[in-house]
């Protein structure tokens, strides 16, 4: 039976992000309804997460020795990554010790780098993905798109996050570049890449896959429909809900998320993606977290993904229903500045059916996401329309 308490009290369930950016704020809030005591871990002061949280804590968690000194202080009673860049070690370390780590240990490990669930997925559980190679260095690099992988192909580091670092090439000119732009994209210092084989696709699609206890205590998981996105440069930078699959692709969805997330194990949202070709369904990557594209579940579920996640993690039982169709556009920085203003929250907020999140990220740079617009419509494509003029709206300035 769960148990709903009072934050900053004996009595009080604490849960410790760790990343504090704007789907962990997001989350915070969620919790935060619960009776939730919030702690928000980031590598810099004033995070989305830290500005709503309970307590807040700076320390780059990708050192050990910081990472497991702070979680022996806090002692938190569950323990949520929300970024690839952490020393998960530490996280199996202390789980074996019997600490909670949403949704395990185990999955933040395999997930932080696209090494480790790539070869869970292809050679572990057998789905059927896009071919692929690991490179340490430029030669190795230059040997697997000259040879098995081809042109095109995308390269990405291993760890990184939101399309950073990401390019597709299409000619062994473009492999050089490739090279650098992954190491400077990449949250770790080694510099090792993945490089896919191009997949023609008529689509890509997040299956949001949630797996939470029932009534009787058993874990059952569930699946929000099909979140459509499209990608610029490897970043989201619009989604909607639902996007329409056949009968025998949505099945197949779920059957590859259903796979990939049970091996994984605990409780919590997964974000799922994956490529859609006709009938035919492969698997790209998994977040064992909120997806960024899942932030137009604001707009269209009963309860969004980050509370799904957070009813999940508690233990509690959740509902997937739609009560609308819906759109997310992002909205850019824009600038290279501190502390930034916006305009035109007024005229974004005239478009009927829309609503804004203004994440307050404290620096903000041309290309980074500082916003998202989110509208409902009658069909997919009034309400795409309806995000895009209201993030158009939006004016960031320095």
């Amino acid at each position: 039976m769960v148990t709903l308490g009072t934050p900053n009290s004996p009595s009080a369930t604490r849960v410790l992000m760790l990343g504090s950016g704007e789907l962990a704020k997001e989350v915070v809030i969620a919790l935060q309804r619960l009776g939730v005591e919030t702690i928000a871990v980031d590598r810099y002061e004033g995070a989305p997460a830290q500005q709503v949280a309970h307590h807040s804590r700076t320390i780059a968690m990708s050192d050990p020795d910081a990472l497991r000194a702070l979680l022996r202080e806090e002692r938190p009673d569950v323990i949520v990554p929300e970024i690839e860049a952490i020393a998960t070690d530490v996280l199996v370390e202390l789980e074996a010790e019997g600490f909670r780590v949403v949704p395990t240990a185990r999955a933040a490990r395999l997930t932080m780098d696209r090494e480790g669930i790539r070869r869970l997925a292809a050679e572990t559980l057998g789905l059927p993905t896009s071919p692929y190679a690991f490179c340490d260095s430029l030669e190795e690099l230059h040997a697997a798109t000259g040879g098995t992988i081809g042109f095109p192909c995308v390269v990405k580091p291993v760890v990184s996050s939101s399309g950073k670092g990401q390019s597709t090439l299409r000619s062994a000119a473009d492999v050089e570049a490739a090279w650098e732009y992954a190491r400077s994209g990449a949250r770790v210092e080694r510099p090792r890449v993945i490089v896919e084989g191009f997949v023609e696709f008529d689509y890509e699609i997040t299956l949001l896959t949630v797996r939470s206890l029932d009534a009787d205590g058993e874990v059952v998981t569930r699946f929000c429909d099909p979140v459509g996105h499209r990608q610029e440069r490897g970043d989201y930078v619009e989604s909607w809900q639902p996007h329409p699959m056949s009968p025998t692709a949505l099945a197949r969805a779920q059957e590859i998320a259903a796979a990939v997330t049970t091996d994984l194990g605990g409780t919590g949202l997964f974000g799922v993606e994956l490529f859609v070709r006709g009938d035919e369904v492969l698997f790209s990557e998994v977040s064992p977290r909120p997806h960024d594209t899942g932030m137009v579940t604001l707009a269209t579920q009963f309860l969004s993904e980050f509370d799904l996640h957070a009813r999940a993690l508690l233990g509690l039982p959740v509902d997937v229903e739609r009560h609308s169709t819906g759109a997310s556009a992002v909205i850019y920085g824009g600038v290279d500045a501190v502390a930034i203003s916006a305009d035109g929250a007024a005229e974004a907020l005239a478009v009927p059916g829309s609503d804004l999140r203004w994440f307050g990220k404290p620096e903000s740079f041309t290309r980074r996401r500082m916003g998202v617009a989110l509208a409902r419509g009658a069909d997919v494509e009034q309400a795409r329309d309806r995000a895009t003029r209201a993030a158009a709206a939006v004016r960031p300035r320095a």
